[in-house]
């Protein structure tokens, strides 16, 4: 963990996440003047690209190597986003939205995956902790930020912002230098490795982390306009939100390495990201600082599940297979934010915000909850046997 190969990855990942972090409550904010599915439908654009180019990641790894693949990312994810100041019809903010999702996916399959190839199994959990913090830091800063400098610099300025990030994390990349068994990728190139070859085991932190993710994915997306006239109430919401990320991952990447308890941690993180959705229904229609408190408790209970899941999929799949782990844990995290994003906004339509927040609750405790506790209890024996 304190190579230089992994520093560098960490600061390429803290300025292409700072970019995505940036625009992700913005952009439907820029859009919403055509309703609220279309609002969401541009997060589910980002995600659908996302999940569509990270089925290829570990296939365009062994091709080319993570190193070229990540250069392709960064660019992809920040030359086109000053575009979006063009126009706000939600044809060419869709377009847009899709061209930086390609980027997106190659960035977090490639930094999830090198998270496993640079450092030893035995700190895999403390160094995705790390990622996470690199992931996090700038959704603590930029996702409360874009909303609140939207009103002082207007949306062009954001957009130049995000833009501008992803790119000067090229700079770092001709000095990270890649293990040769990793920089050759692991596979052979033949196109039927574009979807990820899952392990045993996969299924309870998959389900998590998709269920999870679903409720941040509504949450982030939506809170701007579920909460109008408060951009500080939202903007704390935000930043309450990533701060219970980083809390929860942290905690997770220890409790894991030192304590032994992968696997552990998927019931109780969905739980709390049950409690969290429940308390934003509760706070739409009453006390406004509990948008704040429901918030914050989503991320505690995400952050867990993210490292839990993570590490525990690497230890499920071992060396041959961290690119396809990486892979279908990026999936299920971009897939559940564009879920979502797109159909918590068909519900709220025309039910309105109180019923999709509501909704996301239900479907973490009747879904994530019993699917995690069965799988866990199948293979708990086996994870700390390994």
């Amino acid at each position: 963990m304190r190579s230089w190969p992994f520093r560098l990855m960490l600061v390429a990942t803290v300025l292409g996440f700072g970019g995505y972090a940036l625009l992700l409550p913005v952009v439907p904010l820029w859009a919403s003047g055509a309703g609220e599915l279309a609002a969401g439908a541009t997060t589910g654009a980002l995600m659908l690209t996302t999940i569509l180019t990270q089925l290829a990641v570990p296939w365009l790894v062994a091709r080319w190597g993570y190193r070229s693949v990540l250069a392709v990312g960064l660019l992809m994810l920040g030359a086109p986003t000053p575009l979006l100041a063009l126009s706000s019809a939600i044809g060419p903010v869709l377009a847009v939205s899709a061209a930086r999702g390609v980027g997106f996916g190659l960035l977090t399959v490639v930094g999830s995956a090198l998270v496993a190839e640079l450092v030893a199994p035995a700190e895999h959990g403390r160094a995705a902790a790390r990622y996470g913090v690199a992931i996090g830091v700038p959704q603590l800063a930029l996702l409360p930020a874009g909303v609140a400098v939207v009103d002082v610099a207007g949306f062009t300025g954001v957009f130049v912002a995000a833009g501008v990030a992803p790119l000067l994390g090229l700079v770092a990349l001709p000095w990270l230098r890649v293990p040769d068994h990793a920089a050759r990728g692991r596979g052979t190139g033949d196109p039927g490795e574009r979807r990820p070859r899952l392990a045993r085991g996969a299924a309870a932190p998959l389900v998590a982390m998709l269920a999870c993710s679903v409720a941040q994915g509504g949450l982030v997306t939506f809170l701007p306009l579920a909460v109008p006239g408060a951009a500080g109430l939202v903007a704390a919401a935000l930043l309450v939100t990533a701060a219970g990320a980083l809390v929860g991952r942290t905690a997770a990447g220890r409790l894991v390495d030192r304590h032994g308890m992968g696997g552990r941690l998927l019931r109780p993180g969905v739980a709390l990201a049950a409690v969290g959705m429940a308390v934003e229904v509760l706070a739409l229609g009453g006390p406004g600082p509990l948008v704040v408190v429901g918030a914050g408790i989503v991320g505690v209970g995400f952050g867990l599940v993210q490292n839990d899941a993570l590490t525990t999929l690497f230890a499920a799949s071992g060396p041959t297979g961290y690119g396809s782990a990486s892979a279908a844990w990026n999936i299920a995290y971009d897939a559940g934010t564009g879920i979502g994003a797109v159909g918590l906004g068909a519900v709220a339509d025309p039910f309105g915000f109180r019923a999709a927040f509501g909704l996301s609750a239900v479907v973490l405790l009747a879904v994530g909850a019993p699917w995690v506790r069965r799988s866990v209890q199948g293979r708990k024996s086996r994870w700390l046997s390994g």
